[in-house]
């Protein structure tokens, strides 16, 4: 049975008015992509678009090369992040340009990154901008908001005609049962049935149907997987320096990128319902002045023996629930991306498109 493989898609890469106040005029995500330097023999970084070109996602021109160039490649749909702060939203601009044009013509879902807004692209992850406030009053504004301006779009995906929504961190929740309970009954006044997924990861892996959810989606990376680091030995004396000049000095965390595949396929399918997911490599040292998270070496031919272990063990769980997720189409600051860049042109994409074909 073919899957449905969902790229998870990033809408910061455009100028707004609080990255403007908290970072700058003009910031977007290209700011801190431009500006990251390889820090030992053989990083690959910066990462830099080719084919693309450092687009604003307020273009409608932009957004239709997107979504063009997922599809030629055998991408079934993006998962949009959506940032929503007790009615104030966030990097939505492109996101509202999608849903008013009606293009482009392409499946989406949306995924709540439902952390603080902090000054992570900035590496300042504990100085909080706009922080979550949970309630009963906002589970009701947050689930109509979506109910009316963003499920019923004819293009928005469905499982048995029910808008497939995830949570990025429920874990995060007072009581994220509670706020499903809420959202269920909602949708029903409205003649709407949820189908509700969570991201599986940052140390919260349960059967989803216990918390209110209806499937789990792998995290990938999963950054709490323990496989053997790698501290290339120059770079691991100049951090050894810093560490000494400044206690709270964090080190990178460095893994090759292929000694991870080899972990992840050996991960056994969980018994509920748990959609799995791919990275095509990860390197958010443009976000981070320490402490990065580092899949080193990945290339486009580990990167198809991981998908390919995916789509042959993967069984779908219904005719409409088989989706499989690659993180992510455009986290150019995390490197983690399958748009074509500098090192790689649209090699990752073409492997992705190979291993469609062969499962489809």
């Amino acid at each position: 049975m073919k899957q449905r493989v969902i790229a998870i898609n990033l809408p910061q890469f455009h100028p707004f008015p609080e990255n403007d106040k908290w970072w700058g005029k003009g910031f977007t995500e290209w700011t801190n992509v431009t500006k990251a330097k390889p820090l030992f023999k053989g990083h690959y970084q910066p990462h830099l678009p080719t084919d693309t070109g450092f687009y604003d996602l307020r273009l409608e021109q932009a957004r239709e090369f997107q979504a063009e160039l997922a599809k030629q490649h055998g991408i079934y749909g993006f998962c949009y992040y959506h940032y929503w702060f007790n009615g104030k939203r966030l990097m939505h601009e492109p996101l509202d340009a999608i849903l008013n044009s009606k293009k482009p013509d392409f499946p989406f879902m949306y995924c709540w990154a439902n952390e603080n807004w902090t000054k992570k692209w900035d590496g300042e992850e504990n100085q909080v901008l706009i922080d979550q406030k949970y309630s009963t009053q906002d589970d009701l504004d947050h689930i109509r908001y979506l109910l009316g301006n963003v499920f019923n779009d004819p293009r928005y995906i469905r499982v048995n005609n029910k808008p497939f929504f995830v949570v990025y961190r429920p874990g995060l929740f007072p009581n994220i049962s509670e706020t499903i309970q809420t959202w269920r009954e909602e949708a029903s006044k409205w003649g709407v049935e949820l189908y509700l997924g969570y991201m599986q990861g940052f140390n919260l892996k349960v059967d989803p149907k216990t918390i209110g959810f209806d499937a789990a989606v792998s995290f990938e990376p999963d950054f709490y997987n323990q496989v053997k680091q790698v501290q290339p030995l120059v770079y691991n004396k100049i951090l050894n320096f810093f560490a000494r000049k400044k206690s709270t000095f964090q080190l990178n965390r460095i893994i090759e990128y292929g000694d991870y595949v080899d972990s992840r396929i050996n991960v056994p399918q969980p018994p509920y319902k748990y959609y799995p997911s791919i990275t095509p490599m990860w390197d958010n040292t443009a976000r981070r002045k320490s402490g990065a998270f580092i899949l080193k070496d990945s290339s486009p031919e580990i990167y198809e023996k991981w998908f390919r272990s995916i789509l042959t063990n993967f069984k779908s769980y219904s005719d409409e629930e088989n989706f499989i997720f690659i993180n992510a189409w455009n986290e150019w600051a995390e490197g983690n991306h399958l748009e074509p860049c500098i090192q790689w042109g649209n090699s990752f994409l073409e492997k992705t498109k190979k291993v469609i074909e062969d499962y489809g």
